[in-house]
């Protein structure tokens, strides 16, 4: 049975990030996806113009007519942009039997903040307990723990550990930021880490790679893998995404990773 997923995120015009992101990962790796939109930017491949947040109640309706209607599998959360937001958004889950993928958007590639400084403790004391996964990069781990930012694996595990006994069943910390050839995310769970190493593409188009991550990972246990399996998947399908990031001719910044790499491929 195809999986129903619903992305709650905020909207790219661009196509690179966001909801327009997460519906061509989830639907490249085999789901049917669904939407609710936090909040409208004005951005392209240089960096982010303008934001507008959509009213909490509009999310808190967008998100009770799926409910009221349609099986949901799994969810993926993105943007969420302010405390009002994050509330909603909460409080409209509130009972929904599915995992739940986190992933805490907070800077945008370009260096522009999306999630209001203030609301950082509204995410780590509201929704956080909820995730059953969460997919911080390193500025976005340390910025919800309000320390400096891991350098290396052994400090990875340290901050991932922490933030992982704040609530969320496990933690995916994804590497991306370090030095090196490597981009090595490590799985946090009881069971302690499990490294996910992958050769490192050089390329500047890595566009809405935490996005399509999250929305893959979430596809994949709304499927019914298992957090280990589900996590590979999800990191096998990124890593050849952006490896087929060059193929695509898209704006003059940081361009898309290639959502439907393995399509192209077969047709060709």
């Amino acid at each position: 049975m195809t999986p129903n997923i619903l992305s709650i995120a905020g909207s790219d015009p661009s196509g690179g990030a966001g909801i327009q992101a997460d519906i061509k990962a989830i639907s490249a790796n085999g789901g049917y996806a669904m939407a609710a939109i936090t909040g409208l930017t004005a951005q392209n491949t240089h960096g982010v113009r303008a934001v507008e947040m959509v009213p909490p109640a509009m999310i808190t309706a967008q998100i009770n007519a799926l409910r009221e209607d349609i099986r949901i599998d799994a969810v993926k959360i993105g943007m969420l942009g302010d405390a009002a937001t994050i509330a909603a958004v909460t409080d409209a889950l509130a009972g929904l039997e599915a995992p739940l993928v986190l992933d805490p958007v907070m800077v945008a590639k370009g260096g522009d903040r999306l999630l209001a400084q203030d609301a950082v403790t509204a995410l780590r004391d509201r929704l956080l307990p909820l995730a059953t996964v969460l997919t911080p990069n390193l500025p976005e781990a340390a910025d919800l723990l309000g320390t400096a930012e891991a350098t290396n694996l052994p400090a990875m595990r340290i901050q991932g550990e922490r933030l992982r006994s704040l609530g969320s069943a496990s933690v995916l910390m994804k590497g991306g930021h370090l030095k090196g050839d490597a981009a090595t995310d490590l799985l946090i769970t009881a069971n302690g880490p499990v490294e996910l190493p992958a050769t490192r593409t050089a390329t500047t188009n890595t566009h809405g790679t935490g996005c399509t991550l999250s929305s893959a990972l979430a596809t994949h246990l709304g499927a019914g893998y298992s957090l280990a399996q589900a996590t590979r998947r999800a990191k096998a399908y990124i890593t050849a995404a952006i490896a087929a990031a060059d193929r695509l001719d898209v704006g003059h910044g940081h361009g898309p990773v290639h959502h439907f790499h393995a399509i192209e491929r077969t047709s060709a």
